[in-house]
């Protein structure tokens, strides 16, 4: 089929469906629904026998609607309708959500039902939530719905037959719905309250005398003071008191400006403050922030590293990097976890877009990155994998292509590319790509820039397994002692690995060097058009219309 993509940005879900509809066998072609004309335009152009819109928050027009079927996620359970829906069931604690499948008409979220389901909340923020469950269901009706199309049998449910116990209509939620009163709410009320808007809008507050909107949200066992007094700080994060015990709040956001660590945000203000540190990496249970987190189970080791939205600064790199380095005298498979939401999107591109010191900054950021992927490619005592439990992007995904082995979840999204924020990238990428799917390939990714799937990834050679998103971890788990209970093999393997480092170090070194000949001037000019991408991908300046490489509609015209 031609399938037209309608969306108000190319994120997460959509990215998603997009990777599944293109993997189905279907054409099809995005655009961005800011304006009717645009969007007729967009169907006069690719004359779609279908439209789905995974996230919209535009009405469609009647034009439109009214010639071809279009099918709008909404995630929220059958007879949910509003704006805000994944937002309420967080601040109210939800047991159980869900998703509905509708098709468009004159009035919002009250089309027709083409398909539904429910879900289990988890205690998470609202951004983990929609990732997950809300992508891996959306999925899943948008397969039901077209199994459906051809089906002349097949009638849509009328929202008018939906009984009223189950039909509500709920208005967009504001900042005082979720105003956090520190004299009266519990710490477990102002995390939801935070997760609620995790990670947007955020929660407008004042913390020392500064207007800004709150992220990040961890419980803290140990710390206890005054109520909103700041306790300690850790790794950019603030600890605040709460009635009942203390909050951890990772980043801030002032007014018209972007997220950043809560302690770049509040600076000198934090002046006696003092530095709570802890180990370089703790157990995953221990209520507190932490960004590395690792366990050992019969000499395999997991080694998670949560930092926000996947962005990790020199510091960062260079704390992982030094975990790895401690921890190959402990382990014989290494296994890099990555975060909750995102196993890593590389450089910290909204610090650099902060600093004073951008060319300085940029090109630390750079080579500690660098430094830290040599580590794992130079481990040479043990083997590492890769689990791409969730969306990595740009150097991201190059982290993970360091390691011996790659295991990904089904339904997690690659975007193995740099120029959509004009950069050639660094990495070792020139290196490790092309080893696992060949030079052509490798050049078609990178130019293309286009999200793929697991499964693709898995076709193409960039990944060895995916494995089952119902139960990831312990499909990892079997994998990874499936690996290390076959000695001979292991030994095998890890001799093999040696050789490769042994003959492939010289060629390794200078495709760096080469990467980083390339990325300089487009790092240290500040007239670069890395600057611009970067000031606009920070500052969420987007495209009126979408771009070519998904508007294909475009190109036929």
């Amino acid at each position: 089929m031609n399938i037209l993509m309608l969306c108000t940005a190319f994120n997460s879900l959509s990215q998603r469906v997009f990777c599944f509809l293109k993997d189905r066998g279907h054409n099809v072609s995005v655009e961005f629904a800011y304006s009717a004309g645009l969007v007729e335009e967009a169907v006069k152009l690719w004359q779609p026998d279908l439209i789905v819109s995974p996230y919209l928050i535009q009405k469609v027009p009647q034009s439109v609607w009214e010639k071809v079927p279009v099918l709008i996620v909404h995630p929220g359970p059958i007879g949910d309708r509003g704006p805000s829906s994944l937002d309420w069931a967080v601040l109210k604690g939800s047991d159980e959500w869900g998703v509905t499948l509708f098709q468009a008409n004159a009035q919002m979220d009250a089309g027709d039902i083409w398909a539904y389901g429910n879900f289990r909340m988890r205690k998470t923020s609202k951004g983990s939530i929609y990732r997950k469950e809300v992508s891996d269901l959306a999925i899943d009706l948008i397969n039901e719905a077209i199994e459906k199309v051809d089906d002349p049998t097949f009638r849509p449910i009328p929202q008018s037959r939906i009984c009223s116990e189950r039909s509500h209509t709920h208005k967009a939620v504001s900042q005082s719905d979720r105003h956090i009163d520190w004299q009266n709410d519990d710490t477990e009320t102002i995390i939801r309250k935070i997760q609620s808007a995790d990670n947007r809008p955020g929660v407008l507050d004042e913390i020392m005398g500064v207007t800004c909107y709150l992220y990040g949200a961890h419980e803290e066992a140990q710390f206890r003071g005054g109520i909103k007094e700041v306790l300690a700080k850790r790794d950019g994060a603030i600890c605040l008191g709460t009635k009942d015990g203390a909050v951890w709040i990772s980043h801030l956001r002032e007014p018209d400006r972007f997220k950043l660590p809560a302690t770049y945000v509040l600076k000198e203000r934090l002046k006696g403050v003092k530095e709570r540190r802890i180990p370089l990496y703790v157990e995953p249970g221990l209520k507190t922030f932490k960004e590395i987190t690792f366990t050992l189970e019969d000499r395999i080791g997991y080694l998670g590293f949560d930092f926000y939205n996947g962005a990790m600064n020199s510091e960062q790199c260079v704390r992982l990097k030094y975990a790895i380095e401690t921890l190959r005298q402990k382990v014989d498979l290494l296994v890099l976890t990555g975060g909750e939401n995102f196993f890593s999107n590389g450089i910290h591109l909204t610090i650099l877009e902060d600093s004073k010191k951008r060319g300085e900054d940029g090109w630390s950021n750079i080579n500690a990155i660098n430094n830290l992927i040599k580590t794992i490619l130079l481990s040479d005592n043990i083997l590492t994998v890769a689990s791409f439990g969730a969306n990595a992007g740009a150097g991201g995904v190059f982290l993970g292509l360091a390691c011996d082995f790659v295991l990904i979840r089904k339904g997690v999204v690659l975007n193995p590319h740099y120029k959509t924020i004009g950069l050639s990238g660094s990495e070792y990428h020139t290196y490790t790509l092309p080893k696992r799917v060949g030079e052509q390939m490798a050049q078609r990714l990178t130019e293309e820039c286009l999200p793929i799937s697991a499964s693709r990834a898995e076709e193409i050679g960039m990944v060895d397994a995916v494995l089952s998103s119902a139960d990831y971890t312990k499909a990892l788990k079997e994998w990874c002692q499936n690996l290390i209970g076959d000695e001979e093999r292991f030994f095998d393997l890890l001799e093999l690995k040696c050789e490769r480092i042994e003959s492939d170090f010289e060629m390794m070194e200078r495709l760096k060097e080469e990467e980083l000949k390339n990325i300089y001037e487009q790092i240290w000019n500040q007239q670069s058009e890395f600057q611009r991408l970067r000031h606009d991908f920070v500052y969420k300046i987007c495209s009126l219309r979408a771009p070519e490489r998904i508007a294909l509609h475009r190109k036929r015209d």
